[in-house]
C-alpha cells in the first residue's frame, strides 16, 4: 500500500479529498501529510437549493494528527472559503477535523483520554507535545459538547452548596443531582441572584419534577428555591449541621481550657481533635485515653455529650417523632448554660421544618462533599485558575459525568 493510499484509510478520506503527498524528515522527526480538494469541485448553497456556493478565498490550514511511529504528524491542506447567495462567507468543513480546530479529531479524542486518566493539563501537553492552550480549548469543547447533549431527565432530588474558589472570601455555588451524583453546573458567588440563574439552567419540566432540595442554611439558597422551585422541599444538610454543633463543641472547649489554664493547669492541653473524632471500635487506645476525659466533670464533655445525642435524630423515619425529639433535645441543651451550644441549638430552631424534611427524603450533601474533595485536588493539581471558566471546565470535566465523544 502506497502512503498516500495509506493516510487516505487513516484518515477516512473520500472523494473529493485525497492525500497528494507524505513528506518524511527524520532530522525533525516530523511527518506532513498534504490533502487537496479534487479540481473543478461544486458545492450546494444551503441558503437556496438552486444556487452553488462560490469560493470566495483560501485558508492555508495545519492539523496536529496521532504520532506515526513517534513521529510528529501534521495535516496540511488549502480550504475554500464558501460564499453563499445571502451573503455569509463559511469556511468549508472538514472531514478529519472540526471547523477551526487546530487538531484531528482522532487526536482530539485522544486528548480527551488522556486528560480523563492525567492528573494535571501540563502532563498532557508533555505526552503530546501540544501547546497548553490547544489542550485546554479542547477540554473546554469537550465540556460544551457534553452540556448541549445533556438529556432533560427528571432531577427528583438536587444539592446546592457552596465551594471557595481562591483565596479570601471568593466564592461558587454548585448545583448536584444527588441521585446520579454528578455536578450539574457552577456559578461565581454564593448570593441570591447567583443561585437563581444556577437553578434556572434546569429545563421548566425538570424544575417540576424537583422534590427536594439539599443545603446549608444560607438565607440565598433557600430564597432561590422557594422562588424558582417553590413545590421543593427545603432539606438541610447533615453534614453541615454536624459542622456546626462540633464547632460549638470546640467553642466550649477553648473558653474552658482558658479558664482552667488561669487556674493552675488544664486537662484540655492538645485535646482538641479528641473531641471532633470518632471511636467506632471503642478498643483502641485512643479510644481508651478519650474516655478517661470523657469522664471528668468538664463542660466540654456536656456539650460533647449533646452533640453525640443529635445524631440520634437522623435515625427518624417519621417526622411526628422525629420533631418529639428534637424538642426534648433542644430544651435540653438550652438547659445547658453553654452558650456556644445554645447559639447554635437557636439556628437550629429556626431552621426547624428544613431538619424535619430530612425525615422524609432521606437526602443529604453527601456527594458534593465528595466532589468538595474532588475540587481540592483539581485546584491543587492546577496550582489555581486564571478565570472561572477553566475552573468551571476542569469541575465538569471530572466531575459532571457528561458524553464528550465527537461525532
Amino acid at each position: 500500500m502506497k502512503d498516500t493510499a495509506l493516510y487516505e484509510h487513516l484518515l477516512g478520506l473520500k472523494s473529493p479529498w485525497s492525500v497528494k503527498s507524505v513528506d518524511l524528515s527524520l532530522a525533525e522527526q516530523r511527518v506532513v501529510v498534504e490533502v487537496v480538494l479534487k479540481r473543478g469541485q461544486v458545492w450546494a448553497d444551503p441558503t437556496d437549493a438552486t444556487k452553488r456556493a462560490h469560493i470566495n478565498g483560501w485558508s492555508e490550514r495545519q492539523w496536529r494528527h496521532l504520532d506515526t511511529c513517534q513521529f510528529e504528524t501534521l495535516i496540511k491542506a488549502r480550504v475554500p472559503q464558501l460564499k453563499y447567495s445571502d451573503g455569509t462567507v463559511q469556511e468549508l468543513a472538514v472531514p478529519w477535523a472540526e471547523r477551526y480546530s487546530r487538531v484531528t479529531l482522532l487526536m482530539e479524542a485522544f486528548v480527551i483520554k488522556l486528560l480523563q486518566a492525567c492528573p494535571t493539563t501540563q502532563g498532557v501537553c508533555d505526552l503530546t507535545r501540544l501547546a497548553w492552550s490547544t489542550v485546554n480549548g479542547i477540554m473546554v469543547s469537550a465540556v460544551e459538547r457534553g452540556m448541549l447533549r445533556r438529556s432533560e431527565d427528571d432531577v427528583p432530588y438536587l444539592g446546592l452548596d457552596e465551594k471557595s474558589s481562591e483565596r479570601g472570601h471568593s466564592y461558587v455555588s454548585i448545583l448536584t443531582d444527588i441521585e446520579r451524583s454528578r455536578v450539574l453546573d457552577l456559578v461565581p458567588e454564593r448570593k441570591l441572584e447567583a443561585a437563581k440563574s444556577l437553578l434556572g439552567i434546569l429545563s421548566p419540566t425538570q424544575r417540576a419534577s424537583v422534590k427536594a432540595v439539599a443545603m446549608d442554611m444560607w438565607p440565598a439558597f433557600m430564597s432561590a428555591v422557594q422562588t424558582c422551585v417553590p413545590q421543593a422541599d427545603i432539606v438541610h444538610d447533615r453534614f453541615h449541621v454536624s459542622k456546626y454543633l462540633g464547632e460549638a463543641v470546640d467553642a466550649v472547649r477553648r473558653q474552658e481550657h482558658r479558664s482552667l489554664g488561669k487556674a493552675g493547669t488544664s486537662q484540655l492541653t492538645g485535646s482538641k481533635w479528641a473531641w471532633l473524632k470518632r471511636y467506632p471500635d471503642g478498643r483502641s487506645a485512643e479510644a481508651v485515653s478519650f474516655r478517661a476525659l470523657n469522664q471528668l466533670n468538664l463542660k466540654t464533655s456536656r456539650a460533647w455529650r449533646i452533640k453525640e445525642t443529635f445524631t440520634q435524630f437522623w435515625l427518624y423515619r417519621y417526622t411526628g417523632a422525629a420533631k418529639r425529639f428534637f424538642d426534648a433535645w433542644s430544651n435540653n441543651a438550652m438547659r445547658s448554660r453553654l452558650e456556644p451550644i445554645k447559639k447554635v441549638v437557636k439556628m437550629l430552631r429556626r431552621h426547624e421544618t428544613g431538619l424535619l424534611n430530612y425525615s422524609q427524603h432521606r437526602i443529604s450533601n453527601a456527594c458534593a462533599e465528595g466532589f468538595n474533595s474532588a475540587i481540592q485536588l483539581i485546584k491543587a493539581n492546577a496550582r489555581g485558575f486564571r478565570n472561572f471558566i477553566n475552573y468551571r471546565a476542569r469541575i465538569l470535566f471530572h466531575c459532571g459525568k457528561l458524553d464528550m465523544s465527537l461525532g
